[in-house]
């Protein structure tokens, strides 16, 4: 038990450092407002006007990082009930990470687009890339799950059951959401949103 304790603290400690480094790569999309020589010296309302033209690289962030912050949660708890490896658990567990590792990517997609023509183009890949995270998710899980082989002895069948049934609403919701954006890209990033507000309440109301 004890070895397996091991192991596991080892994934999950490698996770924690893919997490991190995923996170705190989507503050370099946030740029200081830089003046030209032919301006002149800007004042005030200068930078807050474009500060406020800036809105859209805000909120790309701001969706961006809760969404890797509730990813990161919900990652710790399937280690909270996942108690063992084998080399399957450990490529699911790699191909999650990869897919959260492109996160900043299309996170800057959004921030440039959002306000352009491209928005729809922009929002198909965020949330397709929330498709390919959700799906991964669902397999770790459900490979993790499979006969109860990984899973810490004694874990209650009702707390399983629970975190399988909101695994199945990511994939469709994602979905959903990826094909709303060739119709409305602020739709689609409104429908992401909401999903990271459904699964952080989801996780706060299971805790309690």
């Amino acid at each position: 038990m004890a070895e397996d304790l091991k192991e596991t603290g080892r994934i999950e400690a490698f996770s924690d450092g893919v997490f991190a480094i995923a996170i705190t790569l989507l503050i370099l999309e946030l740029k200081v407002p830089l003046f030209g020589a032919d301006h002149g010296a800007p004042t005030n309302a200068d930078l807050w006007h474009r500060l406020a033209e800036d809105w859209h690289h805000y909120v790309a962030f701001f969706l961006s990082f809760t969404s890797i912050l509730v990813m990161w949660v919900n990652h710790h708890r399937i280690f909270s009930i996942v108690r063992r490896s084998d080399d399957g658990f450990l490529f699911w567990n790699g191909l999650l990470l990869m897919c959260i590792t492109v996160v900043p990517f299309p996170t800057a997609l959004i921030a440039e687009y959002m306000d352009k023509s491209a928005a729809n183009a922009a929002a198909a890949v965020y949330s397709g890339m929330g498709l390919l995270i959700a799906l991964a998710f669902t397999g770790v899980w459900q490979y993790a799950t499979r006969g109860g082989r990984l899973l810490t002895p004694g874990v209650r069948e009702q707390e399983v059951a629970d975190m399988s049934r909101q695994y199945r609403y990511g994939p469709l919701a994602y979905a959903v959401a990826f094909a709303v954006s060739f119709v409305s890209g602020a739709a689609s990033i409104g429908i992401c949103l909401a999903l990271v507000v459904f699964f952080a309440f989801r996780g706060l109301t299971r805790s309690r």
